[in-house]
């Protein structure tokens, strides 16, 4: 039985997965831009100021991804530090949930802190019924890719993109859906609006009995799931 729990506590450690690359069309940024998360291990606490940018997320590093507004840009997960292979899931262990984009602006994206930001939603893959596939299903398909559109009506400058993937495989009580997030920063050129849209504070946008993140995704009644936090920026932002 020891063996048993211990095997089972390895699994589970293994299917954990962290966000770690960037990229924009063929261009690859690697690690460059990222707040790297310290290890693969979630965020379970949806009041903790490191819901917002992970573990040690409040610092910033020299680097910046350079992209112009309007272009696509990728964030990567894998399970492991300096994995980039395909060859294994971007993130196991039925660690089935939602991929969320948010972006925020700030004054300096190597030195801002992430704390009381106003996050706007520019991406999100939930749960497509018709498929059954999860947003980590389509980060599998993809090598760990999630790819969104850099909005082209932002204000120009810095900003932290914030890549979240919540595990739904336990969260059928309080406390059992797994973040993973990670923070990005990234200067954008050329942005065609001045005015940012409507926010959100992290930690604040999610309560832990939500029904995104309070959730059975194994009972025989779950057919559709709702995505936590705000609406996506409207598309006049695009």
């Amino acid at each position: 039985m020891k063996s048993f729990a211990l095997l089972a506590v390895a699994q589970l450690a293994a299917a954990h997965s962290l966000f770690q690359q960037a990229g924009s069309g063929s261009k690859d940024f690697g690690s460059t831009c990222i707040r790297m998360p310290p290890n693969n291990s979630p965020i379970t606490d949806v009041s903790s100021p490191s819901l917002t940018c992970n573990t040690n997320g409040a610092t910033g590093v020299a680097g910046l991804c350079e992209v112009s507004a309007g272009d696509p840009f990728h964030v990567e997960m894998h399970a492991q530090p300096g994995d980039r292979s395909c060859a294994s899931p971007a993130i196991g262990g039925n660690h089935f949930g939602p991929v969320i984009i948010y972006m925020a602006k700030v004054d300096d994206a190597t030195k801002a802190s992430p704390s009381g930001l106003s996050w706007f939603k520019v991406d999100e893959f939930g749960y497509d019924a018709a498929s059954k596939k999860w947003g980590t299903d389509l980060l599998n398909d993809n090598c760990g890719k999630r790819e969104f559109k850099i909005p082209s009506k932002i204000p120009a400058g810095d900003y932290l993109v914030r890549a979240e993937a919540i595990a739904l495989h336990a969260a059928g009580g309080v406390g059992g859906a797994q973040f993973y997030t990670a923070c990005y920063q990234v200067k954008v050129s050329g942005g065609a609006g001045g005015q940012l849209p409507a926010g959100v504070k992290i930690p604040g946008a999610y309560s832990a009995s939500d029904p995104g993140i309070k959730v059975d995704i194994w009972g025989n009644g779950f057919k559709e799931y709702v995505i936590p936090g705000p609406k996506v920026a409207d598309q006049s932002f695009f």
